[in-house]
């Protein structure tokens, strides 16, 4: 079975991009429209349809990508999933921030359809 990547971005535009992007490149696509959304949808996971990785917008209504990062790494069964950040912010800063909080990698916006499939790869092998 293909892995499934959950997309965490409050533009439906965006998730509709990453969903045609990501469906290309085989994966199965879960989406969520903020961090709130993400957690809720999380909760209802099995072993069977959890992710295996999350990609997550930083700005967002509710909770941002930092609260999610954050409130994901708190969680046992969450702490290890890897996390790429997607995002039109690129300063140092926030990239430090999202490390901190627990991010995995870090792609900025508009994305390559390339350089995201090969930042998905290094972080699912």
């Amino acid at each position: 079975m293909s892995q499934l990547i959950m997309t965490v971005d409050d533009s439906p535009s965006m998730r509709m991009l990453l969903r045609a992007a990501l469906t290309d490149m085989g994966y199965r696509v879960l989406e969520a429209e903020d961090g709130v959304h993400a957690l809720d949808t999380l909760d209802a996971v099995t072993a069977d349809t959890a992710p295996d990785l999350v990609i997550t917008d930083i700005n967002m209504p509710r909770m941002d990508g930092f609260g999610l990062i954050e409130a994901l790494r708190r969680q046992p069964g969450h702490r290890n999933l890897p996390i790429l950040v997607l995002t039109t912010e690129s300063s140092d800063e926030k990239k430090a921030r999202a490390r901190e909080a627990g991010a995995t990698g870090w792609i900025v916006k508009p994305f390559n359809p390339e350089k995201l499939a090969a930042a998905i790869r290094r972080v699912l092998h």
